[in-house]
């Protein structure tokens, strides 16, 4: 699953992230209520599967976020963090939407099974397949087509294909590639990015015509449908 992580505790936020990917899920980490609101577009567009949502943080606080989300129609699953162990921190956390529930400390095995079950809980939630083209992505069963014959990727691959799909026609920096699949740090980034797109490239474009991904000198890379190469171009 795709999992948007809000902690404003960085150590603890790190620690969550690095064991959710280890599970093989995808975690992209705020740190403060406002960024959160503003993470409202990417939910609306499926982009997250599922939510992760500290109650205390800055700016706006977790029950505030999860509120103003469910006002703007979002059915992501929530699950909440938080210190407060009181049993009316938790009826009001639910209330304003959550579908779950637990407290710091917490033991990780146990969080891991709430991401499961929130996840077995919402399969309407599940998106669609990712499409440019004849090129097609399913972000649940791992399968990638082209032309109708299937393409074996690497978890890396996958990652770099299922970000550019997401953003059709969008061109993307190294460094947001780097940092979005798997949290590459920017200094890094170009050399590692380069030599995945072209073991990539090598597999979803090379046997096949027309080609989809192309590289934006000096910025990074895209995924267009013909027309809209040719247009750009």
């Amino acid at each position: 699953m795709r999992i948007l992580l809000v902690e404003d505790d960085e150590a603890l936020g790190k620690h969550v992230a690095r064991g959710l990917r280890e599970e093989q899920h995808t975690v992209d980490i705020v740190t403060d209520g406002d960024s959160a609101l503003d993470y409202a577009y990417l939910i609306r567009e499926g982009v997250y599967d599922l939510a992760i949502l500290d109650i205390l943080l800055p700016d706006c606080d977790g029950i505030t976020v999860c509120r103003e989300w469910r006002k703007l129609g979002l059915r992501i699953p929530i699950l909440m963090l938080t210190a407060r162990r009181a049993v009316e921190d938790r009826v009001l956390g639910l209330d304003v939407g959550a579908d779950d529930y637990l407290t710091k400390p917490f033991a990780f095995a146990e969080l891991v099974a709430r991401v499961r079950a929130l996840g077995r809980r919402e399969p309407q939630l599940q998106i669609d397949r990712l499409q440019v083209g004849d090129l097609s992505l399913d972000p649940i069963s791992h399968r990638v087509e082209r032309h109708g014959k299937a393409i074996d990727l690497t978890p890396r691959e996958f990652r770099i294909l299922e970000l550019l799909l997401r953003n059709p026609g969008q061109v993307l920096t190294r460094d947001q590639i780097a940092e979005r699949a798997w949290d590459l740090g920017a200094e890094h980034a170009s050399n590692v990015v380069d030599v995945f797109v072209h073991t990539l490239r090598r597999k979803i474009d090379a046997p096949y015509e027309p080609k989809l991904l192309h590289t934006v000198r000096g910025t990074g890379y895209t995924l267009r449908e013909p027309m809209q190469a040719r247009a750009a171009g």
